[in-house]
């Protein structure tokens, strides 16, 4: 199963994103296909944050808009949506060790755990930190 992340999302949703047209197709052949695809939700969290963020974007996204954005997203019937589970504390305090993780890397830290424990294959993220967790499949999409 293929996890997405917020950079990806973020590209997605903001028309404009350089990298918007690659990244809404590629989120839309995930939400269209048959496939399961992934989305933990600290990602859909950060996504809110970040897009409605005003010294982020300007104009930043209205808060409706973002939240039908999420609501499209959920609407997908092969889509899983991640979170932490019964044994998320071994899975996360053994990323953070093993990735020597602290301060902003906990977030990412806590996003490759919950895709570890759930099984992801592969993580779609524009975001070189998550090659600090070797137990994650990590690409870059948008490249290559």
């Amino acid at each position: 199963m293929i996890a997405v992340d917020t950079n990806l999302l973020v590209y997605a949703h903001r028309e404009d994103s350089p990298l918007h047209s690659r990244a809404d197709q590629m989120i839309s052949e995930l939400a269209e296909g048959s496939r399961p695809w992934a989305i933990p939700w600290p990602c859909l969290h950060e996504f809110i944050a970040i897009v409605t963020h005003p010294r982020i974007f300007m104009p930043p996204s209205p808060l409706d808009a973002t939240l039908d954005q999420v609501s499209a997203w959920i609407e997908s019937p092969s889509l899983v949506l991640l979170s932490e589970g019964e044994d998320y504390w071994g899975r996360l305090r053994s990323t953070l060790q093993n990735g020597r993780v602290q301060g902003p890397l906990v977030h990412d830290a806590r996003v490759a755990a919950i895709c570890i424990h759930h099984g992801v294959s592969e993580l779609w993220t524009a975001d070189r930190d998550f090659s600090r967790f070797p137990e994650l499949t990590v690409r870059n999409p948008l490249v290559g």
